[in-house]
């Protein structure tokens, strides 16, 4: 026991990794020095974070099963050597001024980097944390959402000091050192290990209890109605918690009629919501359960849609989003539990990879979706009525998804009575003979 790693530093491992990917968020401080140097226009340069989040949707999917068969060793090492090449290329492409090769290597070999980046450390910690998961995922995820925080004034102050290319070539190389450090301690638990205090019976119960009744392949998971459920939940909830992150600001002065410094700071704060929502959400999963969480999450959602068009107040507004933005980022986070709970954690790296496809279709839908909408009502309040209209198709789903998993129980009760029926008939007969 002596050999086996401490679990909170494995956890520390994930949280580094997803402190440096979730970088990309703070992708917006790069535009306007983009623009100004080269005179792109802000769809340009725009497209390279779109192309990124649709790329790591992508190769989480592929790379799900490279996690599954090397390790979370081997595949946070690769997400270092992806990401931090796709950062310094990018310094490259400044010092070219090429827009393609901007678009190749932050967005599709950066993005590549994001996808096994993101899905390695959160399968890892299912795995570390069977008595937490909610609150594992949560701390991993975490990083994620809170990474724009810190990286994004820290680039603000490194391309006044030293300009675009070298911060990207400064960034990327740091990414690159903390992934592959972080990526040493990574590696899954030994076989039959359970948290010190937790005995099998333990974890029996708490399988039992969070609907745990399957160990499922990937391939096997993408035949159940109850992945496909799942992957419309997220897509939908990916999509507004998107589509409000991207007009968050011009949606501030319109309806709140916030200055434009005002709010800019609203949108720095959204960060810190972002990211607390991940590990608040993920936490309370753990005590109400999954599917009670998700409902939660989408049903305040629904209301605070519908309240935004009428709210005046600049401090309600920013309330309703700041809580809107937390139960986007609680999706999120409770996502990987939610999966360990209903196709075990065996593959769980697989089966993650393969529904984040629903995050690179929204990243690509949801901003598209709501623009459209403002350009043909000149407003946002269609837009966000349409939102609240899809989170009720989802709240819909979400009572669907209990209804599956009511039905496996079902099934899984049924079978361990035939189970001990066989056995008892089998010792009658041995008994009679």
């Amino acid at each position: 026991m002596s050999k086996v790693k401490n679990r909170w530093l494995v956890a520390a491992s994930a949280v580094g990794i997803h402190l440096s990917i979730g970088s990309v968020y703070a992708w917006s401080v790069y535009t306007k020095p983009l623009i100004a140097k080269f005179g792109w226009s802000l769809k340009e340069t725009q497209f390279t974070f779109s192309i990124a989040i649709f790329c790591l949707g992508l190769s989480a999917a592929f790379l799900g099963h490279f996690l599954e068969k090397n390790g979370p060793r081997k595949s946070a090492l690769l997400s270092a050597v992806m990401f931090g090449l796709g950062i310094v290329g990018s310094g490259l492409a400044v010092q070219l001024g090429s827009l393609p090769l901007l678009y190749l290597s932050y967005g599709v070999i950066g993005g590549i980097g994001l996808g096994i980046g993101y899905i390695t450390p959160v399968a890892s910690l299912v795995k570390w944390f069977p008595d937490k998961r909610g609150l594992a995922t949560g701390l991993a995820i975490m990083g994620f959402g809170f990474a724009a925080v810190i990286s994004g004034p820290l680039i603000v102050k490194l391309i006044g000091l030293v300009g675009i290319a070298n911060t990207f070539f400064i960034m990327g190389s740091a990414y690159f050192v903390i992934i592959f450090a972080s990526a040493q301690y990574l590696a899954p638990p030994p076989e039959g290990w359970l948290p010190e205090g937790m005995k099998a019976e333990d974890l029996a119960n708490k399988k039992a209890n969070n609907s745990e009744l399957s160990q499922l392949t990937a391939n096997q998971a993408i035949k159940t109605k109850r992945f496909w459920y799942l992957w419309v939940m997220l897509f939908i909830n990916i999509s507004c918690g998107i589509a409000i992150i991207s007009a968050a600001s011009p949606m501030a002065q319109e309806v709140a009629k916030l200055t434009p410094i005002a709010a800019a700071a609203m949108v720095g704060f959204m960060g810190i919501f972002n990211g607390g929502g991940r590990i608040g959400w993920a936490s309370l999963s753990d005590i109400i359960g999954r599917p009670n969480t998700f409902s939660a999450i989408i049903a305040i959602q629904i209301v605070a849609f519908l309240l935004i068009p009428n709210l005046s107040n600049a401090i309600a507004f920013e309330v309703v989003i700041f809580l809107i933005i937390s139960c986007y980022g609680g999706g999120y986070s409770t996502l990987a539990a939610y999966l360990g709970d209903m196709f075990g954690t065996e593959h769980l790296g697989a089966v993650l990879g393969y529904i984040l496809t629903a995050w690179a279709a929204a990243g690509l839908a949801g901003p598209i979706f709501a623009a459209m909408i403002r350009t043909a009502t000149n407003s946002y309040d269609g837009s966000l009525y349409c939102f609240a209209g899809l989170l009720v198709v989802a709240l819909g789903i979400s009572f669907l998804i209990r209804g599956e998993i009511k039905k496996l129980r079902e099934e899984t009760v049924k079978a361990e009575e035939v189970v001990i029926e066989d056995e008892f008939e089998a010792a009658y007969v041995e008994f009679t003979d």
